[in-house]
């Protein structure tokens, strides 16, 4: 296959539903890990697709909506400092601390810019000598390069005023979270394409091994999703438990060699708080003690600083698979994307937020086609 299009065949995507039906003969259920994932399966119905004894349920894998609140309050102490240029993604503006979002701190005369790089913030601490420069880098492994990139290009420039609020978290670990939980259904997982590309697969092995649940790289297109789950039901029917790769376009079982050289150069595993899951041990990223300068926690004094999550948002159960976003009360009503209670409503791969995209019903309106390739022409 060449063109996107070719990945989203509807009669290829009929047929492989078939042939997962085919091999079914009891109840499964399967965890996406990848909220980009989950939006492709809700926007171009997959799991509507499916024999009703297959379970999608989503997974943890959208590094915003793991984004613990009590990093995003320091995001928004630091980014209102008179002197400080706080640089983001665009994801992570609207969603809420404690009190407000980045956005409100924008609005309130806070020089808050949304990058497309890291190294953007590296040339704007260049180019404010007098400002301190601070990337707000959220991310799983994928985004994790980059930001490596960005600390020693500030540390081969001799840049004082550059740092990151890193908020780096790990798949393995979560995984694992999710499988030692008394309430956890999960029997298979379909892992991260993107991610995978950088780390490749082999420290999934033990996982598959300890666990005896298969798990399966896989893409985002409909059909690498759909070639995914037959994969998985296929391993489970079986009774096989292994790592298999379905993003051979993109995945080797060893990754990024260079990237992952990056990584180990610049950060080293710590333990890390996530939304939801609470603090999981090694499950993240923080600097080296060569690059502690870049710190912008240490630098504004904020290491010590905790908070709690709203307790009427259920995002935790959605990220660990034990609901899903129509059914928390709030969906829909008290939290929507303009008023969103937490990050699973307003992030791009968050599951709340394919949902109310893809799935809610307004008055007078029809639900979204199931089929695959009947996506909207923007997503």
């Amino acid at each position: 296959m060449k063109f996107l299009e070719e990945y989203r065949d509807r009669r290829l995507a009929e047929r492989y539903a078939r042939l997962i039906a085919r091999i079914t003969t009891r109840p499964w259920t399967i965890m996406e890990v990848c909220g980009g994932q989950t939006h492709s399966i809700v926007r171009f119905g997959i799991d509507e697709l499916l024999p009703e004894e297959i379970t999608l349920v989503h997974g943890p894998g959208c590094p915003v909506c793991v984004t613990p609140v009590e990093i995003l309050d320091k995001a928004l102490h630091i980014a209102s400092q008179p002197e400080v240029i706080f640089c983001s993604f665009g994801d992570m503006l609207r969603v809420p601390g404690t009190n407000g979002d980045l956005f409100s701190v924008k609005a309130r005369g806070g020089d808050v810019r949304v990058v497309y790089s890291p190294l953007d913030a590296v040339r704007l601490a260049q180019k404010h000598p007098d400002r301190e420069v601070v990337f707000f880098a959220v991310g799983f492994e994928t985004t994790a390069p980059a930001n490596a990139l960005a600390v020693l290009q500030a540390h081969k420039l001799g840049l004082k005023n550059f740092s990151l609020l890193v908020a780096h978290v790990l798949v393995p670990p979560a995984m694992e979270a999710i499988l030692r939980s008394p309430t956890n259904r999960v029997q298979g997982f379909l892992a991260a394409g993107h991610v995978c590309t950088v780390m490749g697969f082999e420290e999934y092995e033990p996982i598959a091994r300890k666990y005896r649940v298969p798990i399966v790289v896989t893409g985002f297109e409909p059909l690498d999703l759909l070639q995914g789950i037959y994969m998985c039901v296929k391993q489970l029917e079986e009774g096989r438990f292994d790592v298999e790769n379905q993003y051979t376009r993109s995945v080797r079982r060893q990754g990024n060699r260079e990237a992952q050289r990056l990584i180990r150069e610049v950060f080293e595993v710590v333990p890390r708080k996530w939304r939801g899951l609470g603090k999981l041990p090694q499950s993240g990223l923080g600097l080296r003690e060569p690059f502690k300068g870049y710190d912008a926690e240490r630098k504004f004094g904020l290491l010590d600083y905790e908070a709690e999550e709203a307790t009427e948002c259920i995002a935790g159960q959605v990220l660990q698979g034990v609901k899903k976003p129509h059914e928390c009360p709030a969906f829909g009503t008290r939290c929507t994307p303009e008023r969103p209670l937490g990050a699973p409503m307003v992030s791009s791969e968050g599951a709340c937020a394919a949902y109310y995209r893809y799935r809610r019903l307004r008055p007078g309106a029809s639900a979204p086609s199931a089929g695959a390739g009947e996506g909207t022409s923007d997503g």
